[in-house]
């Protein structure tokens, strides 16, 4: 009995350390770095997680905002931290699928570098416009009036080269406009602009413009996703109400998910999809997620995998397509 006492031990001294260590995981904070503010879409899907990731997880969730070059600068640091678990990224189809396109040289692979955890949501931007600037009602209205003032109206965005400034300069290179781009560091920024005036309008996510919308500040013309978003039932999508002006089939949406960088360990990354599960299937994120316009999205590591693959070939398009670029 001694003797094969002595044999587990042996065995069991002579395990990598990883492997008994990662039950231990977490045994501190895990910090969740985004490259977009506080107050943000990513934001907001991040806080409503929060609770329920942490309860799965037996560890505290920190988030770190690094904004900044369309998210690269997040992202830049999570590809370069060391995959224990304590480093995690939450970026967006627009980090790991518009930026491979539109940046000429980044310093990491958004495939290569990364661990794909899981999705959590996928996003529909709306077409939000000021009233006292852009006095439309329809796309169609919005279409004539801006073709007949070339170079007239502004629009923002969440920053160069985002998904809220593809999107909208996709409408514009399909519908024939001439408006002029105004970047911001990010969507409560870009937003104000549009309530203050200084642009017409904006390509935003439902969730933040929501508040706006209520008090009468903007006006919602078109969602950017293929069908109607529950939470804002009334207002078309783009693709329906645009049909006349060449905007028939017009679909722009993203997603946010978890990142860890290339090499997180396994069972991290299980522990780590299986809390976003949970709350994914928690009836009362859900039930928040969708009144802000926003579908709750689950998937393995793997689908996720392909996910990201799929989206970076899809971006790339719309990026050739409007002819954007960024050195």
């Amino acid at each position: 009995m001694m003797k094969i006492l002595r044999v587990l031990g042996f065995a069991i001294a002579l395990a990598p350390l990883p492997a008994l260590a990662q039950h231990a995981w977490p045994s501190q904070p895990i910090t969740v770095i985004m490259g977009f503010p506080a107050g943000s879409g990513v934001d907001v899907v991040a806080r409503m997680f929060e609770e329920t990731m942490e309860h799965s997880l037996g560890g505290k969730l920190v988030f770190d905002y690094r904004t900044g070059a369309g998210g690269n600068l997040a992202s830049e640091a999570v590809a370069r931290a060391k995959p224990d678990g304590y480093t995690l990224l939450l970026g967006t189809a627009a980090t790991h699928g518009v930026n491979a396109a539109l940046y000429r040289k980044l310093p990491f692979d958004v495939e290569a570098d990364f661990t794909p955890i899981a999705p959590m949501v996928d996003v529909s931007n709306v077409l939000t416009v000021n009233p006292k600037v852009l006095d439309v009602h329809t796309m169609k209205e919005f279409v004539e009036q801006v073709k007949a003032n070339p170079g007239k109206y502004n629009y923002a965005s969440t920053g160069n080269g985002t998904g809220t400034h593809l999107a909208f300069a996709e409408l514009v290179s399909r519908a024939g406009l001439d408006m002029v781009h105004v970047p911001y560091k990010g969507g409560p920024e870009a937003l104000a602009s549009v309530v203050a005036g200084q642009t017409c309008c904006i390509m935003n996510q439902v969730q933040t413009v929501m508040a706006q919308w209520k008090a009468g500040r903007v006006r919602l013309l078109g969602v950017t996703t293929r069908t109607r978003v529950a939470a804002v039932p009334d207002i078309p999508t783009i693709g329906e109400a645009g049909a006349d002006v060449g905007l028939r089939g017009y679909e722009s949406y993203i997603w946010f998910g978890l990142f860890g960088p290339k090499g997180l360990d396994a069972h991290i990354v299980e522990r780590v999809n299986a809390a976003v599960k949970a709350a994914v299937d928690n009836p009362t994120i859900r039930d928040k997620l969708q009144a802000l316009g926003n579908t709750p999205r689950w998937e393995s590591p793997e689908q996720f995998r392909q996910t990201v693959h799929n989206d970076r070939v899809r971006w790339a398009a719309v990026v050739k397509s409007v002819g954007a670029t960024i050195d």
